[in-house]
């Protein structure tokens, strides 16, 4: 549910800004809205769920993302929108982190990779049948039903986390929340994603506020490393795994979630899709990334995650470079084969990525682990949409491509300046998962040795 609703509004924007009569910065914001709330929380979460219990946490997600569903779906305009769509992102955020904890609690050590595979299949089915989902809903029921359809969902997930799941005794350690640190890091995230969000990298403005960002996370850093109980415990990125695994997750994760939004205008803008059809033509990328995801996690038990992460970055690259090979004319069976080859590379790499970040921590440490993980994941969400627009007005002019992704300007000139900054794009996104596949063997021969405290081991709970 947390993933679904960060990218069933991707398809459907171009529909919702005509609804709503609104802006394309309106439109964007609707998708980075709920994405930035979800990131700007999540450590936050993590670590009040180390301390308090992560079952009562993710209980609560289910009640607070269905209340701001329900909210979204009655929605009159653009701004109100927004503003549920932050609620939405409060208890997406409650879900998100736990989840990915609570799996690692129950699982023993040498199953870790297929429970880790399973969870990533979840979030990854949520992620790419959302913007399936989202052009079959609004083909059949209009744009509100992707808000709607979370309501059932939302319902049983409460009733049945309340009755089935139990919290793991905890060691009390008397231990203090350090809201201080809490609210500086979110004070210092925040600045940089609604720097990189709100106008123009390019822009003094914008590149004062990012600069103010670092200035504030350095502070942040410094800090928190002689804290006694730290927000975030610098010292887990001493470790190779968790390092250079969560660095690979976010340029993978930047370009995955620029990918959808640029293959979603080349669908709908280039060959002249409806968002019903846009949506089905992306369930190739569905598919090979739900299905190679546990297949990777249970693999990653046996080989470890160095050289499968590898290749599947390597894959990716591969990947974007073939869809630069795309026009106007290009036959769907080829457009099929290079999504689906895309979401292999993204399938091989995240689980075994996932395996290693999560072993690599203690247990009493996994919320906050689980918090930073998904705090830089969903960063390269928020940052997806608007660096892909940034991307393509190198070669396009953003007041070209608002009006074209608008439906003020459908000129051939203009579709084919489109398709030229589309290329472009995919050059780019190759890059980074080139860059990060160079990164990825820097995380050692590490594999899961540790002893981890399981469901296994503690007896009935």
């Amino acid at each position: 549910m947390a993933t679904l609703d960060s990218s069933i509004v991707v398809v459907g924007l171009p529909t919702v800004i005509e609804s709503l009569k609104t802006t394309l910065t309106a439109g964007i914001w609707i998708i980075t809205g709920y994405r930035l709330m979800i990131t700007v929380l999540l450590v936050t979460i993590g670590r009040l769920a180390d301390m308090i219990g992560r079952v009562k946490l993710y209980n609560w997600g289910f009640v607070v993302f269905t209340v701001g569903s329900a909210l979204c779906v009655v929605a009159p305009e653009a701004s109100t929108l927004i503003a549920f769509r932050l609620v939405q992102g409060i208890g997406a955020a409650l879900l998100f982190v736990n989840s990915m904890a609570i799996v690692t609690d129950a699982f023993p050590p040498n199953e870790l990779g297929t429970g880790i595979g399973i969870n990533q299949m979840a979030i990854n089915a949520g992620t790419i049948v959302g913007y399936t989902l989202s052009g079959v809903m609004i083909g059949l029921f209009g744009w509100r039903s992707l808000f709607a359809i979370n309501l059932p969902v939302g319902v049983f997930g409460t009733y049945w986390a309340h009755r089935q799941l139990r919290e793991l005794p905890r060691q009390d350690r008397d231990e203090r929340f350090d809201l201080a640190g809490a609210v500086v890091f979110s004070t210092a995230l925040t600045i940089l994603l609604l720097a990189m969000t709100v106008s123009d990298v390019r822009a003094a403005v914008t590149q004062l506020a990012i600069l103010v960002s670092a200035v504030i996370f350095a502070g942040f850093f410094l800090v928190e490393r002689s804290a006694r109980f730290p927000v975030i415990d610098v010292g887990l990125f001493k470790t190779r795994a968790f390092g250079f695994g969560n660095f690979t997750n976010l340029l993978n994760g930047v370009t995955f979630g620029s990918l959808t939004f640029s293959m979603t205008l080349y669908f709908q803008l280039v060959k002249g899709y409806s968002p019903l059809e846009a949506g089905l033509a992306l369930i190739p990328l569905d598919v090979t990334l739900i299905v190679i995801g546990p297949i990777s996690g249970r693999l990653s038990d046996r080989f470890g995650a160095r050289w499968l992460s590898t290749i599947g970055l390597a894959i990716c690259g591969l990947a974007f470079i073939a869809l630069t090979s795309l026009d106007l004319n290009t036959p769907e069976a080829v457009t099929t084969g290079w999504l689906a080859l895309t979401g292999f590379g993204i399938g091989l790499f995240r689980s075994p990525n996932a395996s290693s970040v999560m072993a690599s921590v203690s247990a009493e440490q996994r919320g906050m682990a689980a918090a930073i993980r998904s705090t830089i994941l969903n960063t390269s969400m928020v940052v997806s949409v608007p660096l892909a627009t940034l991307v393509m007005s190198f070669v396009m002019p953003y007041n070209s491509l608002s009006a074209i992704i608008s439906g003020t300007s459908t000129g051939q000139a203009e579709l084919m300046l489109l398709m030229s900054a589309l290329r472009y794009a995919f050059i780019s996104f190759s890059a980074i998962n080139f860059a990060a596949a160079v990164m990825s063997p820097l995380r050692g021969k590490w594999k899961i040795s540790q002893p981890l405290v399981s469901p296994h081991e503690l007896g009935p709970h």
